[in-house]
């Protein structure tokens, strides 16, 4: 973990590369208690056995489940001191690129992209790729921009 021990000096930290997080198990109880939470019943996701005959083999996270991560992983790449509190304040763009298999694994990587200062703040862009373990490609790609407080 990247830690930045103020606002200033995560102010000067574009351009750096932080991570990869350690593994995270994608279980089908996950899926399911994501299925249930966003009522996306959809049986690629929670019917194992009709899932095993179609497309992917086997039954996949939701995208959105995988997006979801993104915060866990972040707290697990770095921290800013001395701020007053993190605010989420979007997405510039989010692709997912490759299906998530129910028992595969995730970690992510991401690069301090910009950051601006604001009156009593700093705003940052990242862009984070999710990795499965042993894809060729990533789960997904994604640009956020998180604003700390002093």
């Amino acid at each position: 973990m990247e830690v930045f021990p103020s606002i200033s000096e995560f102010e000067e930290a574009a351009g750096r590369e932080l991570g990869p997080t350690g593994w995270k198990q994608i279980t089908q109880d996950r899926v399911n208690g994501f299925a249930d939470a966003t009522d996306d019943q959809q049986w690629i996701h929670v019917d194992p056995d009709r899932a095993a005959q179609g497309p992917f083999g086997g039954t996949i996270a939701h995208g959105l489940l995988t997006l979801s991560l993104l915060p866990t992983f972040m707290h697990e790449l770095y921290r800013v001191e001395g701020a007053s509190m993190a605010i989420n304040y979007g997405l510039n763009k989010v692709r997912f690129i490759t299906p998530v298999p129910v028992g595969g694994r995730l970690r992510a990587r991401s690069r301090i992209e910009h950051v601006a200062r604001l009156d009593s703040a700093v705003q940052a862009t990242l862009a984070t790729t999710i990795e499965i373990e042993g894809a060729p490609k990533p789960a997904a790609v994604i640009e956020s921009i998180v604003r700390y407080v002093g």
